[in-house]
């Protein structure tokens, strides 16, 4: 999931050990539900047919008999992370068709989509070699070349925002220099006192500050300025504590110049270095492969056929590709998981829905939202059939409820849908849009598109970074999660009526 994330670390549940089938352990301690919105719309008088014996079968398969610690293992472990157009993301597509089809799915199939160009991640070394001499911790932005051997030249902070401003201070000065274009990602010391209220409106003020920068024309043009001045390249900030980097870029950006990231600490660093007049100099080695043509990627699908009205689609979804630097466990191994898992628990459970459920493992999310996009673009013309997309990628965090994205109408739908599985919430209903991952692609069409609300579980410091891996993974929320997207898509699957359609604007 591509987002800017400033959240709270919340503490994880232990995670139960992992077997082909595991159970889920006795209920975790209470997690305090957020307060349902008071709708102020008149609500849509939807029928959800209660049918105990079918929730209860789900529950008792996703509960006691699940694989998702095993299956996430050997993706995250075996098949380690998913960059789109690499071999891993093929051998991803390859490994879920199979487990599909070994849990008894049809039509199980990969979608094939052309993407932009191939990018490879190559070797890295950083290092500072004045005013003193120190190895860094930095990764190559995505999409970004190498060096062609050890580049070293002076570190300097460009920070205009006019044409005029810029050639007034740095036009002719930034040949062969590493240049910072941004302040560093404010933090505070995770360690440190507590807050008091002066500090809390501080820290809001910056973190404001610094994502909502005034729009700029010449900002938008800064890769053709600084190419043209022969600039080293650029260094970017990780935006997170304890030296955790962020990773993100796509082949609609491909940079003309090196790009590297260094943690938010030493990029703070330098930006004091540089503020005290002191010389910064910076040596980086770095090893990427650039593609050439577009390169064909894949999505995996498979579905349940629908036993009354097949025709009629309700779509499970999450983006099975990754970042690099650790394993795309969180982001999002966990909710590609969640979604092989429901299909598991669906088929295991014996139910029958009325409506086909579909199966969805997207590519290309992460440079944005391609895969979706190509799929809902594929199948403009069974959209108007779609009931709902439900999407997961919000980390390894158990469902904690639902946001609206728009169609607060079917607030008490969604609330009766969450009533037979109370016991595994609490569980909330809210007004609220949701950004960022694959639901949006289907908004244009009218398809009612929603992304589950999920417990945090550390997600600000596993997204995109070098410890999304399985050690943070909290396996019982996987198993909460994926149990609870089976039921739900299961009730919408059998609603007597097809959810009206909505025309809402996705941005991303």
């Amino acid at each position: 999931m591509r987002r800017s994330i400033a959240a709270t670390l919340l503490v994880a549940l232990a995670s139960c050990a992992t077997h082909p089938a595991t159970t889920m352990p006795a209920a975790p301690a209470p997690v305090a539900a957020r307060s349902d919105t008071a709708f102020t719309v008149p609500q849509r008088a939807v029928l959800v047919a209660a049918d105990p014996r079918a929730i209860e079968a789900i529950i008792a398969e996703g509960t006691q008999r699940s694989h998702a610690g095993d299956d996430l293992e050997y993706l995250t472990d075996v098949i380690g992370p998913r960059l789109t157009s690499s071999a891993a993301m093929k051998r991803a597509n390859d490994w879920t068709a199979e487990k599909f089809r070994a849990y008894g799915l049809e039509n199980v199939h990969l979608e094939p989509w052309k993407f932009g160009q191939a990018w490879t991640r190559g070797p890295i070394t950083v290092r500072m070699t004045a005013p003193h001499e120190r190895w860094l911790t930095a990764a190559s932005w995505a999409w970004a070349p190498g060096t062609n051997g050890p580049v070293s030249g002076d570190a300097a902070y460009m920070d205009a925002n006019t044409r005029e401003d810029f050639d007034a201070r740095f036009a002719g000065k930034l040949r062969g220099k590493w240049v910072l274009t941004s302040a560093a990602f404010p933090l505070r010391n995770p360690d440190g006192p507590p807050m008091t209220r002066a500090d809390s409106v501080r820290s809001d003020s910056l973190r404001r500050a610094f994502f909502r920068r005034p729009a700029s024309p010449f900002r938008d043009s800064l890769l053709t300025v600084l190419s043209a001045e022969g600039i080293a390249g650029y260094v970017g900030a990780g935006t997170k504590e304890y030296g955790l980097l962020n990773m993100s870029g796509s082949p609609a950006r491909i940079y003309p110049f090196p790009f590297f990231v260094v943690d938010n600490e030493t990029y703070g660093q330098v930006q004091r270095l540089l503020a005290r007049g002191k010389r910064v100099t910076l040596e980086a080695n770095i090893r990427n492969t650039m593609g050439g043509d577009s390169v064909t990627v894949y999505n995996t699908v498979a579905e349940i056929r629908g036993s009354e009205r097949p025709d009629e689609v309700v779509l499970l979804g999450a983006h099975l590709d990754s970042w690099d630097l650790g394993t795309g466990t969180t982001d999002n191994g966990t909710g590609s998981i969640a979604v092989l898992e429901a299909a598991r628990i669906l088929k295991a459970s014996g139910v029958r829905p009325k409506r086909t459920i579909r199966f969805a493992l997207f590519s290309g999310e992460e440079e944005g939202l391609y895969g979706s996009r190509m799929y809902a673009r594929d199948h403009a013309s069974e959209l108007s059939s779609f009931q709902a997309v439900l999407v997961l990628d919000n980390g390894t965090g158990r469902i904690t409820g639902m946001a609206l994205q728009g169609r607060d109408e079917l607030g008490d739908m969604w609330r009766s849908l969450f009533a037979p599985v109370s016991a595994l919430g609490p569980f909330h209903v809210r007004s609220g849009n949701k950004g960022g991952t694959d639901h949006l692609s289907f908004l244009p069409a009218g398809v009612p598109g929603f992304n589950y609300d999920q417990e945090s579980r550390g997600y600000d410091h596993t997204h995109h970074s070098q410890v999304d891996t399985y050690d943070h993974a909290v396996i019982p929320d996987v198993i909460q999660a994926a149990t609870v997207m089976a039921a739900t898509a299961y009730q919408l699957a059998n609603l007597g009526e097809l959810l009206p359609r909505n025309a809402v604007s996705a941005t991303r």
